[in-house]
């Protein structure tokens, strides 16, 4: 093994593994992940996108096992070294291991308790964890983490309701911070934030990673956001991950039909510049009763006949993984393409 490979295989610290999970209600099954499998290194940050009902959101749920898997394995390497089947660990077992692992939610408004103090909402990871920690030692680490995360200190006795959607979102950062986790899953943390909020948002989770070594699974429908923030992309359709790779290669040069439809929507600040948009045909598959083959066939303009029958795999191509049956034969248009 060589010496990158090496330090590779040092710096990993989760390992997603055929993660499924399936719902059942009155006999009617929904295929809301399937046969989803990336590795995360120590420091880095991972893009998930896709569209509304791809199954990001319950891929970060079962990663945190906020939700129980149907199928797979979340290998976690903790701070002593040792590593752990995330999904697999008993109630005692999961206690101590749970504060490494913490999620930023979605909505910052619906995602705080408006009965609690702010100061009790971000004390109540470790109240819950260290029932005998001093009242004191508490609220003094509470005060150091809100400002960390650039809350104002004199508020703390305030309610949820006082503060605006920005704030809010600080609130819920700091209460996923002051355990002191390696890994913090962020579910579409910035959607609900207007714009000028989101970039602070983005900022201060960079800042915090690089201070506080922290590694992120950042969710989001935004690609220029997971542009900013990711080192790597995985991009999910249907439940499925259709291609992974570095940040900068699945922008400038993508891989998958799908990826390239979802960065000719990103919009481009500059008036001058027309980015052509390739529309989808179409709706998005029942996820309860998917199409044969390529989920994407239906909606893929280079489709052809074996796409419609054979289910592709997950495979290297350009750098990165992708799954699609002709992924080497086709030039696709990327984010910052231009035709030479």
């Amino acid at each position: 093994m060589s010496e990158k490979a090496e330090n590779a295989e040092k710096n990993l610290i989760l390992q997603v593994q055929h993660i499924s999970k399936r719902f059942t209600s009155k006999g009617v099954c929904v295929r809301a992940v399937t046969d989803v499998s990336f590795d995360v290194r120590k420091g880095e940050t991972i893009g998930i996108v896709g569209e509304s009902g791809c199954g990001k959101t319950t891929l970060g749920r079962c990663i945190v096992r906020a939700i129980s898997a149907s199928e797979g394995e979340v290998k976690y390497t903790a701070r002593d070294g040792v590593t752990y089947d995330f999904l697999k660990l008993d109630k005692k077992e999961m206690k101590k291991v749970r504060k490494e692992i913490q999620m930023v939610f979605q909505d910052p408004y619906s995602s705080l308790d408006p009965r609690m103090t702010v100061i009790d909402i971000i004390a109540e990871p470790l109240k819950a964890n260290f029932p005998k920690m001093p009242k004191a030692e508490i609220e003094q680490k509470v005060i150091e983490i809100a400002k960390k995360v650039g809350l104002n200190t004199t508020y703390l006795k305030r309610y949820p309701h006082a503060f605006s959607g920005g704030q809010r979102q600080r609130i819920g950062t700091a209460r996923a911070l002051i355990l002191n986790p390696q890994v913090i899953v962020c579910d579409e943390a910035v959607s609900a934030l207007d714009v000028s909020i989101q970039a602070q948002i983005i900022n201060l989770l960079k800042d915090l990673q690089k201070e506080l070594q922290l590694t992120y699974i950042f969710i989001s429908h935004d690609l220029s956001v997971v542009e900013h923030i990711s080192d790597k992309v995985g991009v999910m359709y249907l439940g499925r991950l259709v291609e992974f790779g570095e940040t900068e290669k699945l922008f400038s040069r993508p891989c998958h039909p799908y990826t390239e439809a979802l960065l000719s929507a990103v919009p481009i600040a500059d008036p001058d510049i027309q980015n052509e948009r390739i529309p989808l045909q179409g709706e998005i598959p029942n996820p309860a009763n998917p199409p044969s083959g390529c989920y994407f066939h239906e909606r893929c303009r280079y489709c052809q006949e074996k796409c419609k029958h054979d289910v592709p795999d997950l495979r290297e191509v350009d750098g990165r993984m992708v799954a699609c049956h002709f992924a080497d034969e086709m030039r696709l248009r990327g984010f910052d393409y231009e035709e030479k």
